[in-house]
């Protein structure tokens, strides 16, 4: 019986704490016991014992995070006492130029979009994807739907981008599409990179 029990569960029981940590770092909200618990395919109790001694051990070690079960849900919270490391670090990182390959790609997505990844890497020649997690994270682009063909993921620029090169509207950059390569001529390559842009890619250039 016990076999039987093991052999259905994903990950054996020693490495349910490192299962655990796993989904916890991809996170982007707090989890609570019962997803967690689904998510690893271990009964809750478990789930919920083994949360409590991660948040232990990480105390006990003193580790630059810790794990918090805030109104019922689950996360990762950096530590109180590096609270002026990590703010200096992400102002930095905000005020940082932009490389010329993410201000290609943002002047792409400007023009295009809404726009998919796909479109965008068939302009520059290059796959964009490292340069356009930048951009998101930076708040100058962000999704915009997805496209009705190929289900492909679309973006735009924010009120952030706009405010950030003072302007009020998208409609007042210069006229510089022109200048683009003309995309109705390029139908057959974007059709296969759209179909592909869903798919995890390697990345050949790096983040801004």
């Amino acid at each position: 019986m016990t076999d039987q029990v093991e052999e259905a569960l994903p990950v054996p029981f020693a490495a349910l704490r490192p299962a655990l940590e796993a989904v916890l770092m991809v996170a982007d909200q707090p989890l609570d016991e019962l997803t967690l618990a689904t998510a690893v395919s271990y009964p809750a109790p478990e789930v919920a014992a083994a949360l409590a001694s991660l948040a232990a051990e990480y105390d006990e070690q003193g580790r630059g995070f810790e794990l918090r079960n805030v109104a019922g849900g689950w996360r990762f919270y950096t530590r109180e006492e590096f609270a002026q490391v990590v703010e200096g670090f992400v102002l930095e990182g905000q005020q940082a130029r932009l490389t010329q390959a993410a201000l290609e790609t943002l002047a792409v997505v400007a023009y295009q979009q809404p726009v998919s990844r796909a479109r965008v890497s068939a302009v520059r020649g290059v796959n964009v994807d490292g340069v356009m997690r930048t951009l998101i994270s930076r708040g100058l682009v962000e999704e915009a739907g997805h496209d009705g063909e190929h289900g492909a993921t679309l973006y735009r620029t924010t009120s952030y981008f706009l405010e950030r090169i003072g302007i009020v509207s998208i409609d007042e950059l210069p006229d510089l599409a022109p200048h683009l390569p003309d995309l109705s001529d390029m139908e057959d390559e974007l059709a296969s990179a759209q179909a592909a842009d869903s798919r995890p890619t390697e990345e050949v250039e790096p983040s801004a």
